[in-house]
C-alpha cells in the first residue's frame, strides 16, 4: 500500500478523497467527483443522509454482528455492490479489473459498466464473486445483444438496465476542463487542456503504459469495431431505453434483471410489471438531471409502493457504514456506490477500492454495535427518526 493511503492517513471516504484529487488529472477526478448542471442533487443525496437521526438501543451487548444479505439469490459479505463507473481505466490501469478484483475479495458483487475500458471476459476472470452487467443500447439491439451473450458466457450473474440516460446531463466541469477538445483530433484545441495531464506524471506514466485513451471493448459496432470515446454522447442519445425494450432484453437474457433509475412510485411499479427481480433507487448520482430529489428520501415512497414485489436497492450518497445503515432501516435490500470507490480507485489502485469497502464494512460493524442491533436484516424504521414528509404513500 503507497504511503498515502496508509491508515491512518486514510480513515474515511473523504480521505481517499483527497488522494484521488491529488493524484489525478483534474479533468480525470471532476469526471468522478462531479455532477450535472449547479450539482444540486448531488449535494443533496449527502445531505439526505444528515436529516435522519438514530434511535439506538443502549445497554445491548452485541460481541459480534452479522453483515451478511442475500441479492437475488446470491449471498454476500455485507449489504454493499460496487456501482457501474464507467471508464474506470483511466482513473488506474486495467481499472475495471482491479475493482472488481477487490470487490471479490471483500466478498461482495462488482458492476461493470457498459463503458468499460476493459474486456468483459478479463473482468469476470478477476472475481470468483457475483458479477453483474450495466447494459446500455449503444450501437444497437445487434449491438446491445453481443454484449449480453458474451455476458452471459463470461458467467455475469445478473443485467442491469439503466433508465436514466436519454441524454447524457449537463456536466460543467467536464466542458470547462475541455474534455471535447481532449478527445478530438484537433492538436490546437487540445494545447490549451494539456497541461493538466502534464503536471500528473505518475498518473500519465501508468495511463500510457495502459495504453492511452481506449476504445470500449464491450461495445462492438457492427462493421465498425469497438466504440470510441469521442462517440459516446451522441450513441447516448441515439440509444434510449423505453419500457417496450425489457421486454426482448428479458427474452435476450435469462437470469436476474435489474432497473436502475426509479425515482418516481410509478416507475417503481413498471418495474415490477415488466418482470424485473430488482431495482435500484438512483437519480445517477446526480450527474443527470439536476434539482431531483436525494434518492434517501425518495426511498420510502418506493418501497411502500412494491411491498415485497421486487428487490430494492439504493444508489447514490454513501459516503459512511451509518449510510448503508439509514438505508436499510428504510427498507432497502442492499446499496449500490459508485464514488466512495472511485475515489479509491483513483487514489491507489485495487489497493485503494478495497480500503473503501474496508472503511464502510468497520463502520457499517460499529454503527450496528452502537445500535445495538446484531444484524442487518433486523434493521427496520424504529432505529430512525425521519423527517415526516418523507413518509407519503
Amino acid at each position: 500500500m503507497s504511503r498515502s493511503v496508509q491508515p491512518p492517513l486514510v480513515i474515511n471516504i473523504e480521505d481517499l478523497r483527497r488522494a484521488a484529487k491529488r493524484r489525478l488529472p483534474r479533468v480525470v477526478f471532476d469526471y468522478i467527483d462531479g455532477g450535472a448542471e449547479d450539482e444540486r442533487t448531488l449535494r443533496a443525496n449527502c445531505h439526505a443522509f444528515e436529516e435522519v437521526t438514530f434511535r439506538p438501543r443502549c445497554a445491548v451487548a452485541t460481541p459480534a454482528c452479522d453483515l451478511r444479505v442475500s441479492v437475488l439469490g446470491e449471498s454476500l459479505s455485507m449489504p454493499l455492490i460496487l456501482a457501474p463507473v464507467g471508464s474506470s481505466r483511466l482513473m488506474y490501469p486495467r481499472g475495471e479489473e482491479a475493482a472488481a478484483s477487490a470487490a471479490g475479495a471483500a466478498g461482495i458483487a462488482y458492476t461493470l459498466s457498459t463503458l468499460s475500458g476493459c474486456r468483459l471476459e478479463d473482468v469476470a476472470a478477476a472475481s470468483k464473486e457475483p458479477l453483474w452487467y450495466q447494459v446500455y443500447l449503444m450501437g444497437g439491439r445487434d449491438c446491445a445483444l453481443s454484449a449480453i451473450e458474451r455476458a452471459k458466457a463470461a458467467g455475469f450473474s445478473a443485467l442491469v438496465v439503466t433508465i436514466d440516460t436519454a441524454v447524457a446531463g449537463m456536466r460543467e466541469r467536464d466542458l470547462r476542463n475541455g474534455v471535447k477538445e481532449l478527445l478530438s483530433g484537433n492538436l490546437g484545441g487540445k494545447l490549451p487542456f494539456v497541461i493538466q495531464l502534464l503536471i500528473k506524471p505518475r498518473w500519465l506514466a501508468g495511463f500510457l503504459a495502459d495504453g492511452g485513451l481506449m476504445k470500449f471493448p464491450n461495445v462492438v459496432i457492427p462493421g465498425k469495431g469497438p466504440m470510441l470515446y469521442a462517440d459516446v454522447t451522441a450513441a447516448l442519445e441515439d440509444s434510449v431505453v423505453t419500457w417496450e425494450d425489457l421486454e426482448w432484453i428479458r427474452r435476450a437474457w435469462n437470469g436476474p434483471i435489474v432497473i436502475k433509475g426509479i425515482h418516481t412510485r410509478d416507475d417503481a411499479r413498471r418495474a415490477v410489471d415488466v418482470g424485473a427481480n430488482a431495482l435500484v433507487v438512483s437519480n445517477h448520482g446526480g450527474r443527470q438531471l439536476d434539482s431531483v430529489a436525494p434518492t434517501l428520501r425518495i426511498l420510502p415512497e418506493v418501497v411502500a409502493s412494491v411491498g415485497d414485489q421486487i428487490e430494492v436497492l439504493l444508489d447514490g450518497g454513501i459516503r459512511r457504514g451509518s449510510d448503508i445503515v439509514k438505508a436499510l432501516c428504510l427498507g432497502a435490500r442492499a446499496v449500490m456506490a459508485g464514488r466512495a470507490y472511485a475515489y479509491g480507485l483513483g487514489a491507489a489502485g485495487g489497493t485503494g477500492v478495497a480500503r473503501a469497502i474496508e472503511i464502510l464494512r468497520a463502520d457499517l460493524i460499529r454503527t450496528l454495535k452502537l445500535l445495538g442491533c446484531p444484524s442487518v436484516a433486523e434493521l427496520d424504521r424504529s432505529y430512525l427518526d425521519v423527517p415526516t414528509d418523507w413518509l407519503r404513500e
